[in-house]
């Protein structure tokens, strides 16, 4: 834990000195000073820079990472797969269609909408999305009592490719403004981030993840199966459904502010079990610390690379995750 704070601390003072405008050192701590003392005299264009489009985006980077984390390592524990993360098995790939449903079809799905919900009408798609192909797998994959991996792993890969053409059709009849959100959306990027996002996305993580992090303990039940799972006490359906609905909320208000992120599910817990064992007592909330630290270093090297240039973060997260997602099918082989 102590680890992985030092990590996070290391990567959050990065991220706000790094970038195409260099904030050295004392300029940090001048601003970090401001914070809480007004009479504190800053530069105008560095409080910008660090207050208005560094920390967002830093913010928004930490309670993202630890949210995508948290959902890949419930998922696992509740497919008992290691496989079973929101990219792999189609959940951002259906969250990322309907938000492209919503940015190229959005004129006319807002004439059948109360005027409240136009501003929100890309976040609301991406949720629908993942819940749907959330309950599609898991009643494809589930039969006679139990959940069968290989099924579901297909179902994922059938629904994530169904999902990708859907959306490369949007993205062939959309307009040069719609090609341009849809460019973003499948990329990934935290550039558009803002205080407004970062406000709504803490709230529903905060709420979210503080009911999935309590789940250690019928995680670790239902890795013995789900039939001793119930002798134990565990209501496996509820927390199913439990797991499905949080999952799902919280990887599509990922993908309607940042777009498709993948593999950060994936890497975190995998690694956490070879260092720690499978106690989802102990993976769960250390999944959270290290997902927060994985995605912010992502960040910062999409937007320091090839600086002035930004490489989407979605990029550089695959470039992370396909070497791991690799290595779990060669140790796993014969299982699947």
């Amino acid at each position: 834990m102590s680890l992985g704070l030092t990590l996070l601390v290391v990567a959050f003072i990065a991220s706000s000195l790094l970038g195409v405008y260099q904030l050295n050192w004392n300029d940090f701590l001048l601003l970090f000073k401001s914070i809480f003392d007004d009479t504190v005299a800053v530069n105008p264009t560095d409080a910008y820079i660090f207050f208005d489009v560094r920390m967002p985006r830093t913010i928004l980077a930490i309670i993202m990472g630890a949210g995508l984390a948290v959902t890949g390592t419930s998922l696992q524990g509740m497919f008992k797969n290691p496989l079973a993360t929101p990219g792999i098995i189609g959940i951002t790939a259906g969250s990322a269609l309907f938000a492209a449903v919503a940015i190229v079809l959005g004129s006319t799905i807002k004439s059948f909408l109360p005027e409240i919900l136009h501003y929100s009408l890309i976040s609301i798609a991406a949720f629908i999305g993942a819940l749907l192909v959330m309950i599609l797998v898991y009643s494809i994959s589930f039969k006679n009592g139990k959940t069968h991996v290989v099924i579901m792993l297909l179902a994922g890969v059938a629904i994530a490719a169904l999902a990708e053409a859907t959306t490369g059709f949007l993205t062939f009849i959309s307009k040069d403004d719609e090609l341009r959100d849809l460019t973003f959306w499948r990329l990934g990027s935290l550039g558009a981030a803002n205080w407004s996002k970062v406000m709504i996305l803490f709230t529903i993580n905060l709420i979210c993840l503080s009911l999935l992090l309590g789940n250690g303990k019928a995680l670790n039940a239902m890795m013995l199966g789900e039939e001793n799972a119930r002798h134990l006490g565990i209501n496996v359906k509820q927390y199913h459904a439990k797991i499905i609905w949080l999952s799902a909320l919280v990887v599509g208000t990922s993908v309607a502010f940042a777009g498709t992120i993948a593999f950060v599910g994936l890497i975190v817990p995998y690694i956490l079990r070879l260092l720690l064992g499978s106690d989802y007592r102990l993976i769960l909330p250390l999944s959270a610390l290290f997902g927060s630290v994985l995605l912010l270093t992502a960040d910062i090297i999409s937007r320091t690379t090839l600086a002035p240039i930004e490489i989407p973060i979605g990029i550089i997260t695959a470039f992370m995750g396909a070497p791991v997602f690799i290595l779990i099918l060669l140790q796993f082989k014969k299982a699947l």
